[in-house]
């Protein structure tokens, strides 16, 4: 992929490599639509706010929206201590698709625009896109409680706290090795493939991943690399089952 950059993200360098391959004036050869950023990333990983301002200018060089994927946007959010609108518009980004599935609502999805013009004709491409769902407005009632109170922020700093407690199981481990440092609620190890198996059937869910660009610890032939989640409903206790699993 010819903009990717260590551990998730896009690098910068390589993003306005890509784009400016794309002749505007050339019809052949079509046009870059959009640039789209996860935060946080699917390996655990957070742009930091200077690294989304660094990634807007680019975009806006070339006249290209960025949008942000934030199906873990809380997570990514208390993590950095920071607001919103900080990690969104004030730093260039254009349309959000702000997620509470993945933080304690059930298919609960929003899309945020910061630009009205661009908000206008939402309705319309939701429409077009068949994405208008009869009796939807019953899934999105989950945001008024997911909001209040601050319930949101606190189901996320739950899920990153029990993915750092987990990092330090693994890295106290005898069978296991963290592949990096978690910055949100998604922790990576490098496990023996027999090992693994046996905390499986020990009842630990968890899967294998590939290995991402930018990673460069190493992986022996009867290892793989493995991806944990927790997330609002895993308890200390749960972690600390784990970490008696791998202890050795």
């Amino acid at each position: 992929h010819d903009i990717d950059g260590p551990l998730g993200k896009i690098d910068p360098h390589n993003l306005e490599r890509t784009i400016a391959r794309f002749a505007p004036e050339i019809v052949h050869w079509g046009r870059p639509m959009a640039v789209s950023i996860t935060q946080s990333t699917e390996v655990g990983t957070i742009y930091g706010l200077d690294e989304i301002e660094t990634i807007s200018a680019i975009a806006k060089k070339h006249s290209v929206p960025l949008h942000m994927d934030g199906a873990r946007f809380a997570n990514a959010l208390v993590a950095l201590e920071t607001t919103p609108a900080e990690m969104t518009w004030k730093r260039g980004v254009d349309i959000l698709s702000f997620g509470g599935t993945k933080n304690g609502c059930w298919c609960a999805e929003a899309i945020v625009l910061f630009d009205l013009d661009r908000a206008k004709e939402l309705a319309f491409l939701r429409k077009r896109a068949a994405q208008l769902f009869s009796k939807s407005r019953f899934v999105a009632a989950q945001f008024e409680a997911y909001f209040k109170d601050g319930l949101w922020l606190d189901t996320a700093r739950h899920a990153n706290a029990m993915a750092a407690r987990l990092a330090a199981a693994i890295e106290d481990s005898a069978t296991a090795k963290l592949a990096w440092l978690p910055q949100a609620n998604e922790v990576f190890a490098v496990i023996k493939k027999a090992e693994a198996e046996k905390l499986q059937a020990a009842g630990a869910a968890f899967y294998d991943w590939h290995k991402p660009h930018g990673f460069d610890g190493h992986i022996g032939e009867d290892e793989l690399l493995y991806r944990f989640v927790t997330s609002f409903a895993t308890t200390a206790e749960d972690v600390d089952r784990f970490g008696q699993l791998i202890a050795g």
